[in-house]
């Protein structure tokens, strides 16, 4: 019984066993919307670059020539379609391991119970609570400073104790579904044979909940490790610009590691 518990959490865990192939930092909160991009520290905005080309530090507009206008736009292409990236991989990360303990409920409570559907609902509203957390509407994000080695620190806090705690009440949910079956079970067998039965099935069920994620968490690491390659590419970009602008060279927001 408590192997097949194990089981769980490691396909839980899994995606961030695979992902780790590089670390990365942001020494910065980011604000993206669909017309400007911030770097705020403290509360407060240090950089801000409107459109593609237009840039401000610390409130006064930079007058930049075509080379430098070419570097910020790449840097603010970069930075919109990497942010919505790390939201996309945590969730997903997240959304791999749930389904495999609703999955394990439905397996033992039948489809659609009202144990499974009240654990899903659970799990609905992590997962919107967690999405709009980091991007409020369309378009629309917000990413604070925070290592990305292992994406396990988006979710430190609260969103880490909620899925610990929707955890523990699946295991429940199953323990509590796997005594009820035995109960029923009218089968001519002893209860410690029964019981060596079931947790023999039980076993099983999370072997093949196990080779069935692995496929998901595979892909999901290779996305996070894609991720990491186009912010070290990004980081490359920002260091020209600070060589480029003067300015700009005491605000480093990406800091990359190759492990």
């Amino acid at each position: 019984m408590f192997k097949y518990t194990l089981s769980l959490l490691i396909a839980f865990i899994c995606f961030n066993s695979h992902a780790k192939q590089c670390s990365v930092h942001f020494n910065y909160g980011v604000i993206i919307d669909p017309d400007h991009i911030r770097m705020i520290d403290h509360g407060q905005t240090v950089i801000q670059i409107n459109g593609t080309t237009q840039l401000f530090v610390k409130g006064r507009e930079q007058v930049l020539n075509t080379e430098q206008q070419q570097l910020i736009n790449q840097f603010t292409q970069g930075i919109r379609s990497q942010v919505p990236e790390i939201v996309s991989i945590a969730i997903e990360g997240v959304d791999i391991g749930l389904k495999a303990v609703n999955k394990a409920i439905g397996s033992l409570t039948g489809e659609n119970s009202a144990s499974q559907q009240k654990i899903q609902t659970k799990f609905d509203e992590l997962k919107w609570r967690i999405r709009t957390r980091f991007n409020q509407s369309a378009n629309n994000y917000y990413i604070a400073p925070q290592d990305f080695a292992d994406f396990d620190d988006i979710f430190t806090g609260e969103f880490e104790q909620e899925i610990e705690e929707i955890i523990s009440d699946s295991i429940g949910t199953i323990l509590l579904a796997v005594g009820e079956a035995m109960i029923s079970d009218d089968s001519s067998y002893g209860s410690e044979q029964r019981l060596a039965t079931y947790d023999d099935r039980i076993e099983t069920m999370g072997k093949d909940l196990e080779l069935e994620i692995s496929a998901s968490t595979n892909a999901l690491a290779q996305k996070a490790e894609a991720f990491c390659l186009k912010l070290s590419e990004l980081d490359k970009v920002e260091s020209e610009i600070h060589r480029s602008i003067k300015a700009l060279k005491q605000f480093n927001l990406i800091e990359t590691n190759k492990l």
